[in-house]
Formats: C-alpha cells, sequence, structure tokens
C-alpha cells in the first residue's frame, strides 16, 4: 500500500505585511561628531576649539559645494571630468561682472543691499557656468562617454584652455575680491571670535545639501536620478530620456562648482585663473573617501577632511601638509570603497 504525504500547506502572508525596513549605515555620520568631541580636550581650549570647528566646517561646506556636482555627475553619468576645476575659475570670474561694477553697494554698511549684491553675483555665476557645463558635455564629453582614459586627457585638456581663455578676458595678474562690509569681522561668543562670513558658509552649504537631498529621495527627478545610477536601460526602457537627464545634471553640477568657486573666491579674498585646478586634488579625495556617486558620503567627507586640516594646523603644524592623505589611506582601510557608495558597476 502506497503511504501518500500529503502536501505542506505553508498559511499565506498577510497582504499588508510591511517589507523589512533596510539597514541604516550610521557609523560614518558619528564621524564627524566624534571628531570634533575627541579634538576638544587636546586643543585644551574651548573658545579655540570652537573657533577651529567652526572654521573647519565653513571650509568643509565650500569644498562640499564644489565637490557634490562632480560626485553627481560620476555616479549618473560615469564620467571623470578631470576639467570639473574650470567651472570653480569662471564662476567665481563671472561673479567680479556683477561684484567689481557694484563695489559701491558692497562697501555699504548694510546688510540687505550687500547680500542682495551678492546674491546677483551667485546668480550670474550659476547660469554662466551651467550654460558652459552645457556646452561643455555637448561638445567635449559626447564623444568620449565610456572611455574613462580618454575623459581624463580630454577634459584636463578643457581646463588648461579655458584657464588660458580667463587668462585673455580678464587679464593673468590676481583679481582682489573683498568681501562685503556687513560680511566682514566676527561675532563675539564669550572669548571666541567667529568670522561673520563663515557662519554664513556654513548656511549656504547646509541649505545645498539639503535641497540636494529632498531633490534627490523626494521628487521624480530625484527619483529617475537615482535609478538611472542603478540601472540605466530599465529608465530608458520605461520612455524616460536618460540623455536629457545626463545633460540637466552635469549643467547643475556646473552650477554647484559656480557657486563654491564665488565663496571659495571670498574666503581667500583673490582670485587666480588656477585656483580651481589647485583646489582639484582636495575635491578627488573628498569623492573618494566620500563614496563615488554619494552625496551624502561627499558631506561628510568634506567636513572630516576640513575639520582634519584645522585641528593639524593648530596642533601639529607639519602634520597638517600630509592630513588629508593619512585621512584618505585611514578611510579606505576602513571601507575600500568609501564610507557610503552608490555605484554598481
Amino acid at each position: 500500500m502506497d503511504l501518500q504525504i500529503p502536501p505542506t500547506v505553508l498559511p499565506a502572508a498577510p497582504v499588508d505585511t510591511a517589507l523589512p525596513a533596510a539597514k541604516r549605515d550610521i557609523a560614518p555620520l558619528l564621524l564627524v561628531p566624534a571628531l570634533m568631541l575627541a579634538m576638544l580636550p587636546l586643543v585644551g581650549s574651548v573658545p579655540t576649539w570652537l573657533t577651529l570647528t567652526v572654521a573647519g566646517l565653513a571650509m568643509g561646506m565650500m569644498i562640499f559645494i564644489m565637490a557634490s556636482g562632480l560626485t553627481l555627475v560620476f555616479g549618473l553619468m560615469d564620467v571623470l571630468n578631470f576639467g570639473h576645476g574650470a567651472f570653480v575659475s569662471v564662476g567665481a570670474y563671472a561673479a567680479t561682472l556683477v561684484l567689481i561694477p557694484m563695489r559701491g553697494w558692497l562697501e555699504v554698511d548694510s546688510v540687505i543691499m550687500n547680500l542682495s549684491v551678492l546674491a546677483l553675483a551667485i546668480t550670474v555665476a550659476m547660469v554662466a557656468t551651467a550654460l558652459l557645463g552645457w556646452a561643455f558635455e555637448r561638445i567635449i564629453i559626447a564623444p568620449v562617454y565610456g572611455q574613462h582614459l580618454k575623459q581624463i586627457l580630454i577634459t584636463m585638456g578643457g581646463m588648461i584652455v579655458a584657464e588660458q581663455l580667463i587668462n585673455v578676458i580678464w587679464g593673468a595678474e590676481q583679481i582682489a575680491l573683498p568681501l562685503p562690509t556687513s560680511l566682514r569681522g566676527a561675532i563675539v561668543l564669550g572669548d571666541a571670535a567667529i568670522e561673520k562670513y563663515r557662519l554664513v558658509a556654513v548656511v549656504i552649504g547646509l541649505v545645498v545639501f539639503a535641497t540636494m537631498f529632498l531633490v534627490l529621495n523626494r521628487t521624480k527627478i530625484g527619483l529617475l536620478i537615482r535609478a538611472g545610477v542603478e540601472n540605466r536601460e530599465m529608465v530608458e526602457a520605461m520612455g524616460y530620456r536618460i540623455r536629457r537627464l545626463f545633460v540637466a545634471v552635469f549643467a547643475a553640477g556646473s552650477a554647484l562648482a559656480g557657486l563654491g568657486g564665488v565663496m571659495w573666491g571670498l574666503y581667500k579674498e583673490t582670485l587666480t585663473a588656477a585656483m580651481g585646478s589647485e583646489i582639484m586634488v582636495m575635491v578627488f579625495i573628498v569623492i573618494i573617501i566620500g563614496g563615488l556617486g554619494s552625496v551624502g558620503g561627499c558631506f561628510i567627507g568634506a567636513l572630516l577632511m576640513a575639520l582634519v586640516a584645522n585641528y593639524a594646523g593648530f596642533l601639529t603644524p607639519k602634520f597638517a601638509l600630509i592630513s588629508n592623505i593619512v585621512l584618505m589611506i585611514v578611510i579606505l582601510l576602513w571601507r575600500p570603497a568609501g564610507m557610503y557608495s552608490n555605484l554598481r558597476r
């Protein structure tokens, strides 16, 4: 007699069962506050620590603004744009078209007038670099998609050409770019002196990061961008023109570089045609340690690098010269792909 074992019937899962939430990786988020707290006893003085910390945060925000567009372009478009520094320089010089003729408005002790001129200069810089980025992508980048070696060579050549054009248009001499009157000086908190412009840089950096985070995570455009990072062919199969999205992202990244160039120029108070290329090493270190294609990782990496450089410059000035490289080595030994990485290639 054959014994038949009845099939096991598994209970059906409830229709409304929620999917398990993705595990959040919070370890990199703790690095910045941990570093700040660890440096407090080493610095010894709370006012000095506060001044160093705010200065580091401000510098980190400016580096993030310049690097965020590049990491977004690489994450979505797989483009190694070594000419990104050209947009930084062009943005800073484009701002002088407003800041120099309206210098009288900047010298008036009026916050409204100063910020109005500064906002106009930033707008001109971002529009100019966005248009330049569109042309750069159409003429230089488009023929070399998927060819990294050619991308490196041709974009570096583009940056050299841009620097020489700046010298032709604006001259080879340095251009002084003084801060608006209302942003000069410092705010005194007890025994700590915090420069006004650094506070403005922190605020602008936070606004840029919050805007990028919301756009990438709360809008349809952001959904398409993140989907394009994961699977470009799928997005195209759904009927979306990913090519147009690529161009828009490149222009937006170039505009952010222009904004960063204006802020960096005001921070240094002088402009040179090579200012963009000079900071590209810092920008690429930030992108590498943050994780290629990750805006959040870029944000944390920029803050870490600037804070480490500031604290090292105060405690051991000689170490400050190599602090960026040491930080990159430590982070990559911990996480070889960077703190966060959106790449799945």
